[in-house]
């Protein structure tokens, strides 16, 4: 229980709470919110609530958003739940599942966040053969021709994908890479519709991948995880008869960061 300070009255917001409570409700939103709209739970001074979006602005926990009004998490909130996520208690679990499941599928296994450019990977575990593909923890790759970021994409709004899709270039990375909005937009729909993504060699010569994502009670994605392999041993078709392994693991890690 929070401890009232001088001057402050039974049903009022501590001062020492108010920035945290500020944060839990803009990261809760998942989308970019006023400060009116936080307020409106919150309860502050109009003067108050103002003070404290442009301190966590300055110090770089929140960021404005295109509109010049709204707000969005910043590069240092990114990084605290990053590092949350890789609470060592959390990642020793976490790493066990990864493990289950790289066992069962016999190839390399990946978690994924979204960040600003791409998809981040949190944590990995490898397949036991000696021919691997080298993405390393902390490897950031592209939205568009990932299984990954494919699936990301295709859980933002209709609105916001669409804004996206017309800003942001789709290179192509290789000779199968889609570089189409319209085919893309075709391809994410499908996504959302099947609950999984895949990567045909779009972002990597020789290299398949199927991903999933990890959602928290509320049914909003957290992160994906994926599984990839070299074309010399494994075919997408192949990888997609370990789509129920994928998902099971995954609504494990749902229920260790997302509860």
């Amino acid at each position: 229980m929070t401890e009232l300070g001088a001057g402050e009255t039974p049903g009022q917001i501590p001062t020492n709470m108010r920035l945290l409570l500020l944060l839990e409700h803009v990261a809760r939103a998942g989308v970019p919110v006023t400060p009116a709209s936080v307020n409106d739970a919150l309860g502050l001074p109009k003067p108050t609530i103002h003070r404290l979006f442009a301190t966590a602005e300055a110090e770089g926990f929140l960021q404005r958003d295109i509109d010049g009004r709204s707000y969005s998490p910043g590069r240092r909130m990114r990084i605290l739940a990053i590092n949350t996520l890789s609470a060592e208690r959390v990642r020793t679990v976490r790493v066990a599942i990864l493990k289950s499941l790289a066992e069962k599928v016999g190839e390399t296994c990946n978690i994924a966040i979204p960040e600003r450019e791409g998809m981040y990977y949190l944590d990995r575990v490898e397949t036991h053969w000696p021919l691997r593909i080298q993405l390393p923890i902390g490897t950031e790759v592209p939205f568009h021709c990932t299984a990954s970021g494919k699936m990301y994409l295709s859980t933002l709004r209709p609105d916001y994908l669409e804004r996206f899709l017309k800003n942001y270039t789709l290179t192509p990375m290789t000779d199968q890479t889609v570089t189409d909005s319209a085919e893309l937009t075709a391809l994410l729909d499908k996504a959302r519709a099947e609950g999984f993504a895949t990567d045909n060699e779009e972002f990597m010569d020789g290299m398949i991948a199927i991903a999933v994502p990890i959602l928290d009670d509320r049914g909003r994605m957290l992160s994906t995880l994926s599984i990839h392999a070299p074309t010399q041993r494994r075919n997408l078709d192949d990888m997609l008869g370990h789509l129920d392994n994928l998902k099971m693991a995954a609504a494990e890690l749902g229920v260790i960061v997302g509860r």
